[in-house]
C-alpha cells in the first residue's frame, strides 16, 4: 500500500489539484462564485472542465457521469464518453463547460411522489461546484443536484443545500448579535458513524431472501449469538481486517477521511466512522462509503448487508449522525467551553437545537421511518420511537440553575485517577454518554441515533438544519430589537428552558417506565412508518419548509408518498419471497425429513415389534403440526396480498402493517420452530450459525 499522504485525494479535482491545474483567474472566480452562491460563468465553466477532463484522462478516465441522489436513497449516473468525432475518422477527448453544468437523464423512471408522470421524461441534473469531482472505475463523478423540466426538485441534495444556507443566514444573524464580525459563512458538519455486517458470498448467495431484500425472513437462533459480548471491540479478524485495509485506501483516494474502525457487538458487525466534514460533503461522502463497502467486500468474496436488521435476535445497524455548527473560522458553535454556565452565545445556541427539536419531535421521526427501521426502533438495542434529548448533568444543572433564577455554583474540573500508578491520570469529561437517548449531546456535538444503516443522511440533517434555523431566526428577533440585549438574552433563554425541558430526559430510555413518562410529558411515539410518515406534512411542518423555502409544500406531499409506497413495496417483496421460500424450498425439506422420520418408524417397528417408537412418532406430531401451521399461514399470506386495497399509500401502509405483517411473523414462527427438528442435510439455506461465524 502506498503511503497515505501519496493517496489521499488522489482521484478528487480538490483544491490543490485545482490550484495547479487552473490559470490564477479562473480558480478565483470559480471559488467566489462558490463563495457567494452565484452561477459559474460560462468561460470559467469551460475553462474549469477542459482542466477536469486533463486531468481525469490523465488518471485513466474514458467516461464523465452527472452524480446525483435521487429520492431512491442511493446514488444514480448515466455515463457518456469524452469522445468526439473528427472529420478524419479519428476522435478526440472533449469536455465542454455546457457539458459539465447541465445534463438530461430521464427523470421518468424515479420515484416523484406524483410529482411527475411516467410519459413526462425529461429531467436535468445540474453541476453543484460545493462538492468536489471525482474518479471513480475510469469515471469523472461531477456531484450534481436533479430536477424535473417542470423545476420540481427530485433529489436529497437540493434542499439539503438550501437548508444549509438557511442556517448560515440565521447562525449569522445571531453571531452579530454578540459582536462577531470576523465571521462571514456558518455551516453545519456531520460525521456518520456507519454500521454494516460482512458475511461470506457463497453463503449469501445460496439465501433468496438476502438476495431479494438485504436481510433474512426465515432463520433459528443459533447457539451463540452476542450473549457474551466478546465480538465488541474484539480482535478483528485477517480476513476483515484485509477489507477493512482495502476500503480504507478506497475511501482515502476519494478524499473520505476513514478515520475509525472497530467490531460492533453481534458477530459479523463492524463499524466505520469518518472525521466530521461539510454537512453536504458529508452526506457525499457517506453515499460513496457505502457503496464502496460493497465492492470491495465483493472482490473479497464477502458481502456487505446495509439492511438495518439483517438477523432477529441480534443487533440491528444504525447509522450514528454526529451533528454540529461551525464557522468559516474554526469555532464549533456547540462547544460550551471550560465555563459553560458563562458561555452565553453558546447557551443561546444550545437552546435553539432543545427548542427545535422539541417542536419538531414528529418530523426528525419521520425522517428515519422506513420498513427496515421499524424493526429496529423500539428495541433495546437502539433508542426509542420516542424523541428525547440528552445533555448531560452538568448542562442540566445549568439549565435549571437558569430557569430558577440562581446562580449556578458550578463544579471544579475532575480528575481520573484509576489507581495504578503507572497509569496516566486523566481529565474527567463533563457528563457520561447515554447509549439509550436519541439525541444525545456529546461534548461539542449532538448525535442523532435513529437513522438507519442504509439511509441517507440528508434527510434528517434537511430537518435539523432547517428547524435550528428557524428558532435562531425567532431568537434574532427577538434579540436584534432589545433595549437591553443582556435583559432580553437571560429571559428568551430563561422561557425557553422553562417551556420546552420536557424534550430533556437523562435516564435508560430502554426501560418501559420512559415510555409512560413521555406520555405525560406530551411527547409522541410513533413506533411504526404508517405512524410517523403522516406527520411529514402536518400544517406547521409544510408551513416551516415552505417559509424557508426548503421544499414546497407539493414537494413535502410528494416526499412523504415516496415514503409511504417504499414501505409497501419493500413489505410486499419481503411477503412474495417468504411465500416463495415456503412454497418451494421449506414444505418440501419438511415433507422429506417427515418421510425419513415415517420410514425410520417403520423400519424399527418391522425389525422390533415390541418397542413403541415414542421418540419418532412425537417428532412426527411435533414436526407435521409446525409444517401444517405452515401451509395454513402461506394460505393467509396470499389471500391477504390478493387483497391490498386500491386506495392511497397510507391506507395500504397501514393495511401491509396490520394484515400482512402479521401473518408474515407467524410465518417465519412456524418456519424457524420446523429447522430446529430437521436434520441439517434436509434443511435447504444455511442456518444462522453459518452466516454469522463464517468470516
Amino acid at each position: 500500500m502506498a503511503k497515505v499522504e501519496e493517496i489521499f485525494g488522489s482521484m478528487v479535482f480538490n483544491e490543490a489539484t485545482m490550484k495547479q491545474r487552473l490559470p490564477k483567474e479562473t480558480y478565483r472566480a470559480l471559488k467566489n462564485s462558490v463563495k457567494e452562491g452565484t452561477p459559474v460563468p460560462r468561460d470559467v465553466a469551460n475553462v474549469v472542465a477542459n482542466a477536469m477532463k486533463d486531468w481525469a484522462v490523465e488518471k485513466g478516465a474514458t467516461h464523465f457521469t452527472h452524480w446525483f441522489q435521487p429520492m431512491t436513497g442511493i446514488t444514480a449516473e448515466k455515463h457518456d464518453s469524452f469522445i468526439s468525432p473528427l472529420d478524419n475518422g479519428s476522435i478526440i477527448m472533449e469536455f465542454s463547460g455546457k457539458e459539465l453544468i447541465k445534463g438530461e437523464p430521464d427523470a421518468s423512471s424515479f420515484p416523484s411522489g406524483g410529482l411527475r408522470v411516467t410519459f413526462e421524461a425529461r429531467g436535468y441534473t445540474a453541476w453543484d461546484p460545493t462538492s468536489y469531482a471525482f474518479i471513480k472505475e475510469n469515471t469523472l463523478c461531477i456531484p450534481t443536484v436533479f430536477c424535473s423540466y417542470g423545476g420540481e426538485v427530485l433529489d436529497k441534495k437540493t434542499p439539503l443545500l438550501r437548508s444549509m444556507e438557511v442556517m448560515n443566514t440565521q447562525a449569522l444573524r445571531i453571531l452579530r448579535l454578540f459582536g462577531n464580525a470576523s465571521v462571514t459563512h456558518v455551516t453545519t458538519t456531520v460525521g456518520p458513524e456507519q454500521e454494516y455486517f460482512l458475511i461470506d458470498k457463497e453463503l449469501y448467495k445460496k439465501r433468496k431472501d438476502l438476495r431479494y431484500t438485504g436481510r433474512t425472513l426465515f432463520g433459528a437462533k443459533p447457539p451463540k449469538g452476542q450473549e457474551l459480548d466478546d465480538h465488541y471491540f474484539g480482535a478483528i479478524k485477517p480476513r476483515v481486517a484485509k477489507f477493512m485495509a482495502e476500503l480504507d485506501e478506497e475511501l482515502w483516494k476519494l478524499g473520505i477521511m476513514a478515520k475509525t474502525e472497530h467490531n460492533e457487538v453481534a458477530p459479523s458487525q463492524h463499524e466505520l466512522a469518518p472525521v466530521f466534514s461539510d454537512t453536504n460533503i458529508g452526506c457525499d461522502h457517506n453515499q460513496l462509503t457505502m457503496e464502496m463497502m460493497k465492492k470491495v467486500a465483493d472482490r473479497n468474496g464477502l458481502v456487505c448487508l446495509l439492511h438495518e436488521k439483517p438477523f432477529a435476535d441480534v443487533n440491528g445497524s444504525g447509522k450514528h449522525v454526529n451533528w454540529s455548527i461551525a464557522t468559516d473560522t474554526g469555532v464549533n458553535l456547540l462547544d460550551p467551553g471550560k465555563t459553560p454556565s458563562e458561555n452565553a452565545q453558546f447557551l443561546l445556541f444550545l437552546c435553539a437545537v432543545i427548542k427545535g427539536v422539541d417542536e419538531y419531535q414528529d418530523m426528525l421521526r419521520a425522517t428515519v421511518a422506513t420498513a427496515a427501521n421499524d424493526h429496529r426502533l423500539g428495541g433495546n438495542e437502539a433508542p426509542p420511537a420516542v424523541i428525547s434529548m440528552f445533555i448531560g448533568s452538568e448542562l442540566t444543572e445549568i439549565l435549571t440553575a437558569i430557569e430558577e433564577g440562581r446562580p449556578y455554583n458550578g463544579r471544579a474540573a475532575s480528575h481520573m485517577n484509576i489507581g495504578v500508578d503507572m497509569l496516566p491520570v486523566f481529565r474527567k469529561d463533563a457528563t457520561d454518554r447515554n447509549r439509550t437517548s436519541p439525541f444525545a449531546f456529546t461534548g461539542n456535538k449532538f448525535e442523532f441515533r435513529m437513522l438507519g444503516s442504509s439511509q441517507s443522511i440528508a434527510g434528517p440533517c434537511i430537518v435539523l438544519n432547517t428547524v435550528v434555523a428557524e428558532e435562531l431566526e425567532q431568537f434574532a428577533d427577538a434579540l436584534e430589537g432589545a433595549e437591553d440585549f443582556n435583559a432580553a438574552l437571560n429571559e428568551l433563554i430563561r422561557k425557553t428552558i422553562r417551556e420546552h425541558k420536557r424534550i430533556l430526559f437523562d435516564g435508560n430510555g430502554y426501560d418501559d417506565s420512559w415510555i409512560e413518562e413521555a406520555e405525560r410529558r406530551g411527547l409522541s411515539n410513533y413506533r411504526t412508518t404508517p405512524e410517523a410518515m403522516p406527520h411529514y406534512v402536518d400544517a406547521k411542518n409544510i408551513a416551516l419548509f415552505s417559509k424557508h423555502k426548503v421544499f414546497t409544500e407539493v414537494e413535502m406531499r410528494s416526499r412523504c408518498e415516496v415514503h409511504l409506497e417504499n414501505y409497501c413495496k419493500v413489505i410486499r417483496i419481503e411477503a412474495l419471497t417468504m411465500a416463495e421460500m415456503v412454497r418451494k424450498d421449506i414444505i418440501p425439506a419438511s415433507y422429506t425429513y417427515l418421510k425419513r422420520l415415517s420410514e425410520t418408524a417403520v423400519a424399527i417397528k418391522t425389525a422390533c415389534p415390541d418397542v413403541d417408537c415414542v421418540m419418532e412418532i412425537n417428532m412426527l406430531k411435533h414436526l407435521r403440526g409446525y409444517t401444517d401451521s405452515l401451509y395454513m399461514d402461506l394460505g393467509r399470506l396470499d389471500e391477504a396480498l390478493a387483497s391490498v386495497p386500491e386506495a392511497g399509500e397510507l391506507e395500504k401502509a397501514v393495511y401491509y402493517k396490520d394484515k400482512v405483517i402479521p401473518i408474515m411473523e407467524a410465518l417465519r414462527a412456524a418456519a424457524d420452530e420446523i429447522e430446529k427438528f430437521v436434520g441439517e442435510k434436509y434443511w435447504p439455506y444455511p442456518t444462522y450459525g453459518e452466516l454469522l461465524y463464517s468470516v
